[in-house]
């Protein structure tokens, strides 16, 4: 199995062939939950909507570890998840990290 760097730069290399730039981690954060969104709006989000776009994307990501249970879409359809147990990962760089893994793991299925 290659190492983690490589894993993260293949997700970084399909960044920048679909975008034709690499985002930040908030922009593949962002990018993730217009995907688990699914019904796109004609018009932009608001910068509250965005920032719910990444907090879908965040438990969407660590749903599939068992920290957070997906409960099911709203009447506006977003998708919506309860918290499981907690990360363990303490610190920035260390949940940085977890989420890093659940991204590689996200485009990799």
């Amino acid at each position: 199995m290659e190492n983690f760097e490589q894993r993260w730069a293949k997700v970084e290399e399909l960044m920048l062939e679909r975008f034709g730039k690499l985002p930040d981690m908030e922009g593949i954060l962002f990018l993730i939950g217009v995907n688990e969104f699914g019904n796109l709006p004609r018009r932009k989000f608001s910068k509250e909507q965005k920032q719910d776009l990444m907090h879908v994307a965040v438990c969407s990501l660590l749903s599939r570890r068992g920290y957070f249970e997906y409960t099911g879409r709203d009447e506006d359809g977003w998708p919506h998840y309860a918290p499981v147990q907690s990360v363990e990962a303490t610190g920035l760089a260390a949940q940085e990290q977890v989420l890093k893994e659940c991204v590689i793991e996200y485009f990799e299925l």
